[in-house]
């Protein structure tokens, strides 16, 4: 009995990652007490960003089709990271494109995540989901989720901090 349900357990696990290696996408929700409007110009404003995300410095003209520079220091190491803006909808939407050098890949498209944040305005709060696809391990995708929460929680904290 022990070895059938052994056999059944490891035949499982392999067959779910085969299905989940594709793309495991990490995925984080908050909700900042402040309208989406206030959300969305955090999420936009360069000044607002280096604030949040980790003292990062982000040069981008938030176009459509335009490149996204990050720069800084990461747990210790300079970065310089890089990605391009997919789509934009003020106060609703932003998408783009993330590829760090730090990750020990090469610089080419199946390398590069894809960050997409909704906002979900509710009577003077706004519902914040990011998701992030292109982890290559369940390990990752729990390490990008840790991350991300830690980096929305700064957001959370700095836009309503700013709504007093």
């Amino acid at each position: 009995m022990a070895t059938h349900i052994r056999k059944q357990k490891w035949f499982t696990v392999t067959s779910l990652k085969k299905i989940d290696m594709e793309n495991l996408i990490a995925k984080v929700c908050v909700i900042v007490n402040a309208p989406a409007e206030k959300v969305w110009n955090a999420l936009t404003d360069p000044k607002l960003i280096e604030q949040y995300m980790f003292g990062a410095k982000v040069s981008t003209s938030r176009e459509e089709g335009s490149e996204i520079k990050w720069s800084g220091v990461w747990e210790g190491k300079p970065f310089e990271d890089k990605g391009e803006v997919v789509k934009t909808v003020p106060a609703e939407i932003l998408v783009y494109t993330h590829f760090s050098p730090l990750g020990g890949k090469e610089d080419k498209p199946e390398n590069y995540h894809t960050v997409t944040i909704e906002l979900d305005a509710r009577e003077g709060s706004t519902v914040v989901n990011l998701s992030q696809d292109g982890n290559a391990s369940e390990n990752t995708k729990l390490h990008s989720e840790e991350n991300w929460f830690k980096m929305l929680s700064l957001l959370k904290k700095l836009v309503e901090h700013k709504e007093h």
